[in-house]
């Protein structure tokens, strides 16, 4: 049990997948102007990535391993990504249509979404059991959403703020990520 708390509290906090790890950082600026599509946002990707974890773990371990190809893990892996992306655009696109107006080109490019593939990547490196693997993919997941939602909630109140107008946009959000991104380094000494 103790393993586990573990994995939770470092996968959310102290390697969180965009603000200690730098993966993911595309949606994480890109959809994270407003706190219902990064809700949706983090929806999705903890979807899929979940989903990844299980799916790549069962193939790594009863496909590639046994069948001596695992030089193909990073081909399988992606094909198994871009399959689960696809199938949660198609439901987004079918039962909410306004959320996946609102994510736009972002959903599809949780595909390319180096924090999906980097997880199943470290769910092999560190020879997780399934169990372990899948609390590890959940938790990275959670601080995924975590991340989008404390970005959403902070760009949501500067838009209220007078910022100079060099730093409005881009400027901005990259001075929000890089400060939300020191302040995790905080959560380093908990482990």
């Amino acid at each position: 049990m103790q393993e586990y708390l573990i994995i939770i509290i470092s996968a959310v906090l102290i390697n969180n997948i965009v603000l200690s790890q730098f993966l993911g950082i595309c949606p994480f600026l890109g959809v994270s102007k407003k706190l219902s599509s990064s809700l949706g946002m983090g929806g999705a990707v903890s979807f899929v990535l979940v989903l990844s974890g299980a799916i790549t773990w069962l193939v790594r371990h009863y496909i590639l391993v046994p069948f001596d190809i695992g030089y193909m893990q990073t081909v399988a892996f992606i094909l198994i990504i871009a399959s689960l992306v696809q199938f949660v655009e198609m439901v987004m696109r079918k039962f909410t249509p306004p959320l996946y107006k609102a994510l736009g080109i972002y959903l599809p490019l949780i595909t390319t979404n180096c924090a999906v593939l980097g997880v199943a990547i470290i769910n092999i490196q560190k020879d997780f059991s399934f169990g372990r693997a899948m609390v590890h993919s959940l938790s990275h997941a959670a601080g995924f959403t975590l991340a989008l939602v404390l970005m959403s909630g902070i760009r949501e109140r500067m838009e209220d703020a007078d910022i100079p107008e060099s730093m409005q946009g881009t400027p901005i959000a990259l001075l929000i990520a890089a400060l939300m991104s020191i302040s995790f380094l905080g959560f380093s000494g908990l482990i």
